[in-house]
């Protein structure tokens, strides 16, 4: 399928690895322009030379609003401007109410929410100069249904995707749409990591899972790149769950 936006600008935070690469591989291959950005050298360097076309490695940490926006503008330098932007970003600590401090969360609240506010800050007013952008954030399936012992991610992300809803209402007028993907379990590193090889545990959390596997990155990536697409022009303000069906709730 075409979907319209190739040699389009893409930056995708957090992208050498698990969801974050599985989008920017997904929008590579639709003949998108692709910056990416890790905190690793090595890792994103290697991730970049994995992706068709030549993508563009970047080192950022956007666990700050201050490192989120530096990997945008150093994005926007790189490719020329940026069409599409992929705010993504790892997961705090787990806890729970009573195990986890006050402390915590402005750190949890700066990885999870402030980087996207950040991120959208430095690059959506170019593209409503511009008349066309996409905007589609990674946040997780919490945002519908709270993980338990996952009180930092859960809070975060909830405000996230406030935040997101409500850009999008502003900017449609401009051409520019802003959605997310709400990703459930799938077979990434950091999920295989949880269960450390025990395919007995790993078993249990797919049988979890109503079609009975763990997801596909590669599947979750081409949904983010179908959002981005000419044919998803009229698709703003939404979340859109990516679970294999693990979401409960009517809407």
């Amino acid at each position: 399928m075409d979907l319209g936006i190739e040699g389009w600008r893409a930056a995708v935070a957090a992208g050498s690895a698990g969801l974050g690469f599985a989008s920017a591989q997904a929008l590579a291959e639709a003949g998108v322009r692709v910056a990416l950005c890790g905190r690793d050298a090595g890792r994103v360097e290697e991730a970049a030379a994995r992706l068709p076309g030549a993508a563009v490695p970047l080192v950022a940490d956007v666990g700050s609003a201050e490192g989120a926006t530096g990997f945008v503008a150093a994005a926007r330098e790189a490719l020329g401007g940026i069409d599409i932007l992929v705010p993504n970003a790892g997961g705090p600590p787990p806890g729970n109410f009573a195990s986890t401090p006050t402390e915590a969360y402005p750190d949890a609240l700066a990885l999870n929410l402030l980087s996207v506010v950040a991120m959208c800050k430095e690059a959506v007013p170019a593209m409503q100069a511009q008349g066309f952008g996409r905007v589609v954030a990674i946040t997780s399936i919490a945002v519908r249904q709270p993980i338990p012992f996952l009180i930092l991610s859960n809070t975060a992300r909830a405000g996230a995707t406030g935040f997101l809803k409500t850009l999008a209402r502003e900017v449609a007028p401009d051409g520019v749409t802003v959605n997310s993907v709400l990703p459930g379990v799938h077979d990434t590193g950091r999920v295989r990591a949880l269960y450390g090889g025990d395919a007995e545990r790993a078993a249990a959390m797919a049988r979890e899972v109503p079609v009975g596997r763990l997801g596909d990155p590669a599947d979750f990536g081409r949904v983010v790149a179908f959002l981005c697409s000419e044919s998803a022009g009229f698709i703003t303000g939404a979340a859109i769950p990516v679970d294999g069906g693990a979401d409960t709730h009517l809407l």
